[in-house]
């Protein structure tokens, strides 16, 4: 018999045998000071492409004061105990009321944390007779909540209207059979890509199909729709968005996660969800922190307004000099760019070190091989001489890619590893 840890000492994983070339800068790196359009890291001002502060809250004078008076008032533990036994307060109810109505639902519930929270929402919904058809970029969070499911689970292709057409054709034979419903899960935008999911299109589908659709929102809350209500509000289908999922740690710069649906759904979660039934609440300080936040995405339109001017100088200065933004259609922007994992080492260690810009590098296996993805994630902090700078290091660094200065530097890193 094998001793359990034999596979951890022979295989790292596809990332964790860069660890030690890449860890503590490439990964797990450790960027210093207030958070905001320009922070430290190796000692050295970056600026910070990497942080999901969408709104710019996370240090807006307002919300710190409210914090640190929240934090007085009821300190980090306040209250003791899961929800349904002795976690339960007003604040608690009010958020989620004042939640419901932000994302037009008839009721919501808070979720300690977005990622468990998600995987539990998943589990509760679905059982054994149950099909699930999801993007096949989904989240890491919805993938761990579908592992747990016990029926029938099928791809479809990333927003490809046909393929979740064919694969709610093979649901629905199956559900037939088995008695059980369909669940289809989509992201509002997708975080690595940018790309909006296809909600409209796939609402349509109702039409044909009897499915419900769980979408999960956490970088389109705060950022899109009018209001800022979400990728549901920008497209005009909100309302038939069966189960809404968004999370604190984006547009609300704090921790914590909400789901909302009609009263009878949530009634029947938040019995359900073992994630909150067996876990201890929400603190007072994060719910007094969300509502404030939450009133300032509802009453000062500027932070918005501010983060698109970032954005759209951003990704159409990106286009302008010819790069490969995919087709975002949110606030992520990613870059795409050909080349080798230490090829990408050494273009990062560039852009940190010499032209002090931080974003966050992709690469294989979350993206094909060959392919070297920096995301940036513009915020309301952001300048637009934040976005010049940063528009002439890529160009910059382009160059050097293409002339393999980086295939060079990178020679002796990727012979360690051959």
């Amino acid at each position: 018999m094998k001793d359990l840890f034999d596979k951890i000492y022979k295989d790292k994983g596809p990332l964790g045998k860069w660890a030690s070339v890449a860890e503590g800068y490439f990964v797990f790196p450790k960027l210093e000071g207030p958070i905001a359009n320009r922070m430290r890291f190796k000692g050295r001002e970056v600026i910070t492409w990497s942080v999901n502060d969408y709104l710019g809250l996370a240090n807006h004078p307002e919300v710190r004061k409210v914090d640190a008076e929240a934090g007085a008032e009821y300190g980090s533990a306040y209250p003791m105990g899961a929800r349904m036994m002795s976690g339960h307060t007003d604040l608690h109810e009010q958020l989620q009321n004042e939640l419901a109505e932000f994302v037009n639902k008839e009721a919501a519930y808070l979720l300690n944390f977005g990622y468990q929270g998600m995987v539990s929402t998943v589990d509760a919904l679905v059982s054994k007779d149950d099909v699930i058809v999801y993007d096949v970029d989904a989240h890491a969070c919805i993938i761990d909540g579908v592992r747990l499911h016990h029926g029938k689970r099928f791809t479809y292709k990333h927003n490809d209207i046909e393929s979740i057409e064919k694969n709610l054709q093979r649901a629905t034979k199956i559900a037939e059979q088995t008695g059980g419903g369909i669940l289809v899960i989509s992201e509002g935008v997708f975080g690595m890509r940018g790309e909006q999911g296809r909600l409209k299109e796939i609402v349509a589908l109702k039409k044909k199909y009897n499915f419900r659709l769980f979408v999960d929102d956490a970088h389109g809350f705060g950022t899109l729709g009018k209001t800022g209500a979400g990728a549901g509000e920008e497209q005009g289908v909100q309302d038939d968005i069966d189960v809404y999922f968004a999370t604190f740690a984006k547009s609300l710069a704090s921790t914590g996660a909400f789901i909302a649906a009609d009263k009878e759904i949530i009634d029947y979660l938040k019995y359900n969800l073992r994630s909150q039934m067996f876990a201890k609440s929400l603190q007072s300080q994060l719910v007094v922190g969300a509502l404030k936040r939450l009133d300032m995405l509802r009453t000062m339109p500027e932070l918005k307004e501010k983060l698109w001017e970032n954005v759209n100088a951003l990704q159409n200065g990106l286009k302008e000099r010819g790069f490969d933004i995919g087709t975002t259609q949110s606030c992520v922007t990613p870059v795409y760019l050909k080349g080798s994992i230490p090829e990408a080492m050494a273009l990062v260690k560039d852009l940190r070190e010499n032209f002090g810009v931080f974003c966050s590098i992709v690469v294989y296996p979350v993206i094909p091989k060959g392919l070297i993805l920096l995301r940036l994630i513009p915020t309301a902090s952001h300048t637009l001489d934040d976005v010049n700078e940063t528009l002439d290091a890529f160009s910059s660094i382009r160059d050097r890619l293409e002339g393999g200065v980086y295939k060079r530097l990178s020679a002796s890193v990727a012979a360690a590893f051959e």
